[in-house]
């Protein structure tokens, strides 16, 4: 016997999993906008002070939204190392 709870919060998570899914890639559009203009206009593909600031911001985002501020922290570094390696192979080439 299938457990209906159960099965409705699986497919929330599942629907909440594929909307990540999407904002990511829409989020990596538009870095791989940011990294093509920055190739173009010879800026480099990390920018260390904004990357502290957005940190700081989501941090506290987590904080307010009761989310680990250490997982958000990682979770977005993660994501940022992707776009700056992005940007430095526009840069490359």
């Amino acid at each position: 016997m299938v457990d209906e709870t159960l099965k409705r919060y699986r497919e929330s998570i599942d629907n909440i999993d594929a909307a990540l899914v999407f904002m990511l890639a829409e989020r990596f559009k538009i870095t791989q906008a940011v990294g093509e203009h920055k190739a173009t206009h010879d800026l480099p593909p990390a920018d260390p002070g904004r990357e502290e600031r957005q940190i700081a911001r989501l941090r506290q985002l987590a904080t307010d939204a009761h989310l680990d501020p250490d997982f958000t922290e990682k979770f977005l570094r993660f994501i940022i190392d992707e776009v700056i390696r992005h940007h430095e192979r526009l840069r490359e080439g």
